[in-house]
């Protein structure tokens, strides 16, 4: 990623960061205020924490996008603690203890609890956001404004609740200019976004929708009646007479209550619910940011104690990464943290020097800007992507929306978070382990793959594998994923490998434990070839591994092998199942596709898979000598000897002079041999599809005259195929599928051996 992208100063950021950060401060003027007033704390020190959240937190923040300020999920906290302190300076020191807690939390790298969020709860955070904006913004739009700006509680300070708030609306309890305002405000909203040019222009909707706004509130005012806009549904900030009438707006805590432990006690609540909050929300804004860039979360902690301290000592309430104002300065266009600062310092200016004016933005012109957010935050799209992940991702995401909206930030997403760590606890009480059957070359083995947590959660579902296993059942425990296995799944597991399975017939195998668990290594089936496997396996029952091992290759079900052990036990011989020749192609790694282990086989590769005397030599070797069962002559779909030899013989050109190269004479005239006359002429000019079925065609062919050379030059392995220990068949690998054809019809056994002329 370029780094100027992140860069403040960067002239491609600075309007965009400009423009953005002007849109932030007009919706954090609102909701600073309102926030302040739910929570009963003075209204100038909710303005405040929004000036230190921007200045303050902002520059210290590692986040590009997080705005920080009041937020509504601490208005319970805060009025709580206040209540319980009496006086709302001892309350300011609890706000500086916090802070203090927060630091020493930044620096003991505490953030790295986010990591431990579930994705469903973060998401489900970002739509109940959006779902409470836009309940608790109609009433605003339409001038009902009763109920505070920034209350995002279920259950209301004017008595009613989110939902009977909007029930008021039918009985009337509307303000017509207001209502005008706010509706206009929204079709302008909409349409300015909707509309590419004006989109693109760098001029933000919401500004524009603002100033708006004003014109038509001063202009309705001449109006009189119930159109004249009241100061009860504009921005209400506390205009200072004169500088030191605005320098008694800010407190100082009351340092004489620092021996009171209640004061301590309501600074560890604001450090935990400030912090939990924090981190959530800060998740929650790098998942919109456009940029997927990652915020460090315990320099957040940081950042926001700092913050805490200093709003505590001049008067602020508390401070957090706050997810209403963070989504509008990402939808806003902010590509840098100066747009977070900038909206600060705006807060800072306007409201030290132009109070007045701000007091004549009407409310409802900011509620279709949060209502236009809370659309983009719960969109259905949100929805529909959740729901399609199942009922472990959906349940405890909806259940997050539904507990938040229903009560409130805080208690909602602790809810949140209980549902899906029953969720995740259900789930590895169902699957602590991975059950596959495998068919190894001595047989099925029913491999328990352990999780990399093993808990004594665990221990039930693992006890039931562990009985269900029938008399003769081959089991391997495999812990090489394991991070953690607890003290009683290791006891569960050696009474079962050294009693409880032998006891019933059941063979334990064990691998990848670590030395600590004093479990090691011990396998007790052979999942490579062995001289003693070989002996009594037959012909047949290795075209079987064969296949089933394709079928693993094709379905990614393929079997884990200790290829290290292999390695070591192979070390001293080797005894083959099969003798594969098959061509150079890259694309036919014999082993590969047919999911086999070191020295399962011997691999012979020659273009074109076609016989000479060096490779007829070692097909000779690998059966006579080193017992071998089976022979495959494994060809593929278009292949490129057969194509080069099928498009020279057309040409009637020269191998040597067409291609430089002077040893392929041999090769290209053996795959000839199969070429009809009339079966590819004029293959330049035929379709795709015509000409790799012509290739194909011959490539099955060869392989048939292939298997035929085999019995008819080696008599060594036609011994063997009519003593019955050995067969020759031929095979087809389609490079589109991965799928392998076997000729069973032209296998030759010993059967069949009398009907090749030899």
């Amino acid at each position: 990623m370029d780094d100027s992208s992140n860069s403040m100063l960067s002239p491609g950021n600075l309007f965009r960061d400009f423009t953005a950060s002007i849109v932030v401060f007009l919706v954090a003027l609102p909701l600073c205020l309102g926030i302040a007033l739910a929570s009963g704390a003075p209204l100038f020190s909710g303005l405040i924490a929004g000036i230190v959240g921007g200045i303050v937190v902002g520059s210290l923040s590692g986040s590009h996008t997080s705005v920080s300020g009041p937020a509504a999920g601490l208005t319970a906290v805060v009025s709580a603690q206040i209540a319980n302190l009496e006086t709302f300076d001892a309350f300011l020191l609890a706000v500086v203890v916090g802070g203090l807690i927060q630091i020493g939390l930044g620096i003991a790298k505490a953030g790295a609890l986010s990591a431990f969020f579930p994705s469903s709860v973060i998401k489900g955070l970002l739509a109940a956001i959006g779902v409470i904006l836009i309940l608790k913004q109609i009433p605003h739009l339409f001038g009902h404004d009763t109920d505070p700006e920034g209350e995002m509680s279920f259950s209301q300070p004017d008595e009613e609740t989110t939902f009977s708030e909007l029930g008021t609306l039918i009985d009337g309890e509307l303000h017509l200019g207001a209502a005008v305002i706010g509706l206009i405000s929204l079709a302008l909203l909409v349409f300015w976004d909707r509309t590419k040019p004006l989109k693109n222009s760098g001029v933000p909707g919401p500004l524009v929708v603002v100033l708006f706004g004003v014109a038509l509130q001063a202009l309705f005012a001449t109006f009189g009646g119930s159109w004249s806009v009241g100061a009860s549904h504009l921005v209400q900030i506390p205009v200072a007479e004169s500088l030191s009438d605005f320098g008694s707006f800010l407190r100082l805590p009351d340092f004489s209550q620092w021996a009171n432990p209640a004061v301590y006690i309501g600074g560890i609540t604001i450090a935990i619910v400030a912090s939990l909050e924090t981190l959530l929300n800060l998740e929650a804004t790098d998942k919109l940011d456009t940029q997927r860039r990652n915020s460090p979360p315990s320099r957040e902690l940081l950042a926001q104690g700092v913050g805490n301290v200093t709003a505590g000592m001049i008067g602020g309430i508390p401070v957090t990464s706050v997810i209403i104002r963070s989504s509008v300065n990402v939808n806003s266009g902010a590509r840098s943290k100066l747009s977070t600062i900038s909206h600060g310092v705006l807060l800072l200016v306007c409201v030290g020097l132009f109070p007045a004016y701000l007091n004549m933005i009407p409310l409802s012109s900011l509620a279709a800007i949060l209502l236009v957010t809370g659309f983009k935050l719960a969109s259905p799209k949100l929805f529909k992507q959740m729901w399609s992940e199942g009922r472990y991702q959906f349940i405890p995401f909806f259940t997050t929306v539904a507990a938040i909206v229903l009560t409130d930030l805080l208690i909602g997403i602790l809810i949140g978070l209980i549902i899906s760590v029953l969720f995740i606890l259900n789930s590895n009480l169902r699957r602590p382990i991975r059950r596959i059957v495998e068919t190894h070359l001595d047989g099925d083995i029913i491999h328990i793959e352990l999780a990399d947590q093993v808990s004594f959660l665990n221990r039930a579902a693992l006890d039931k594998v562990f009985t269900e296993a029938k008399r003769g059942t081959k089991v391997l425990i495999d812990a090489s994923g394991s991070d953690y296995i607890d003290p009683d799944i290791l006891s569960l597991i050696r009474d079962f490998k050294n009693n409880i399975g032998p006891a019933h017939g059941v063979s334990v195998s064990l691998r990848g434990f670590r030395e600590k668990y004093e479990l090691h290594d011990d396998i007790q089936f052979a999942d490579y070839s062995t001289r003693e496997l070989q002996s009594r396996i037959t012909p047949d029952q290795v075209l079987t591994i064969l296949r089933d091992g394709n079928q693993r290759f094709r379905t990614g079900h393929r079997i884990s092998r200790d290829f290290g052990r292999q390695v070591g036990a192979t070390a001293t011989g080797q005894s083959p199942l099969a003798v594969i020749l098959s061509c150079i192609d890259s694309r036919v790694p014999a082993e590969l596709v047919f999911d086999l282990g070191i020295g399962d086989i011997f691999s012979v590769r020659v273009a074109g898979n076609v016989i000479g005397t060096k490779s007829l030599g070692s097909m000779e070797y690998g059966v006579a000598v080193a017992g071998a069962k089976l022979v495959v002559v494994l060809g593929h779909t278009r292949c490129g000897a057969v194509t080069s030899s099928v498009e020279l013989f057309d040409q009637r050109a020269d191998v040597e002079q067409a291609s430089g190269c002077g040893h392929l004479h041999s090769i290209v005239t053996e795959i000839q041999q199969c070429i009809e006359p009339d079966q590819c002429r004029g293959i330049g000019e035929m379709t795709p599809e015509a000409k790799d079925a012509c290739i194909d065609s011959v490539a099955r062919k060869n392989v048939q005259r292939t298997v035929h050379e085999i019995i008819t030059r080696s008599s060594a392995i036609r011994q063997a195929v009519d003593a019955g220990e050995a067969m020759v068949v031929g095979a087809m690998y389609d490079v589109k599928t991965g799928e392998i054809d076997f000729m069973i019809d032209q296998a030759v056994t010993a059967e069949t051996t009398g009907n090749v002329n030899v």
